[in-house]
């Protein structure tokens, strides 16, 4: 695994950096044997440390987990537990959904467009502005697998194909918690 670890305003030291790394190693093993790469950021703010981790396991899949301490190492302690509980209900998850054997599998590319609410780009509409336009390719799956992938990643949405109708679909995080699910062959 190709990790990377950085500090913000704050010298990470080789005690540190080792501790990182065992602690990482030990929780990812135990769920996936290779995962692709991680980034691991110690940052010092004001009375307290965060440390925010994001592990590449596999295509498209990516968890983030974040947590704050005032103690370093309580903090990343904090951290990779939440990650193995992520990669834990992840491969538990993989483990009893039973894909459809050898289906075909067809990905979209449509354009993933990012906004931000900069004043000074406004028209005088006030209408945001497009930051960003990059190539995302839409999955298909089932619901439940993009649910999983939501939960996993720990996004707001997640559009793919839906496996059963061949339509565009999305799941999405709502503000009391639960997750939402839009599928326009239903409102038909």
């Amino acid at each position: 695994m190709q990790l990377t670890i950085s500090g913000k305003n704050l010298n990470i030291g080789d005690s540190l950096r080792d501790y990182i790394r065992q602690s990482l190693n030990n929780t990812t093993e135990k769920y996936f044997h290779n995962p692709i790469e991680a980034t691991v950021i110690v940052s010092k703010e004001s009375s307290h440390f965060r440390c925010d981790m994001s592990i590449h396991i596999g295509k498209g899949i990516v968890i983030r987990c974040h947590a704050m301490d005032d103690d370093p190492y309580v903090c990343i302690d904090l951290t990779v537990e939440k990650v193995g509980k992520t990669l834990r209900r992840h491969k538990n998850r993989l483990r009893d959904h039973h894909k459809p054997e050898a289906e075909s599998i067809e990905e979209t590319t449509i354009k993933q467009v990012v906004y931000s609410g900069d004043e000074s780009d406004h028209d005088s509409t006030n209408n945001p502005i497009v930051i960003a336009e990059m190539a995302t390719k839409i999955l298909p799956m089932t619901v439940s697998e993009a649910i999983m992938r939501l939960d996993i990643t720990d996004q707001q949405l997640l559009m793919f194909k839906n496996n059963a109708n061949g339509q565009l679909n999305v799941v999405f995080r709502r503000q009391d918690g639960n997750i939402g699910w839009i599928d326009p062959s239903l409102a038909r």
